[in-house]
């Protein structure tokens, strides 16, 4: 069952929740017991020398990832 992070908005506690991914998108109560919280995207990491190098770009030109790498910053 996949698990889902939540922030609480009145205390700032960070929690996870294993629940299936139907549910994902329903409310989640704080371990305090604070109704008011919002789900966080989770990043996934993938490991492993494959994964890994066939990811990273050669040449070491840098990317287009922030803003400044795109080129709108003057």
């Amino acid at each position: 069952m996949p698990r889902y992070e939540y922030r609480c908005r009145s205390c700032g506690d960070t929690f996870e929740l294993s629940r299936p991914m139907s549910e994902s998108g329903d409310p989640a109560v704080c371990p305090v017991g604070h109704e008011d919280t919002v789900k966080l995207l989770s990043a996934v990491a993938v490991g492993g020398s494959a994964a890994s190098s066939a990811a990273a770009p050669s040449g070491g030109g840098g990317g287009g990832g922030g803003c400044c790498g795109g080129g709108c910053c003057g």
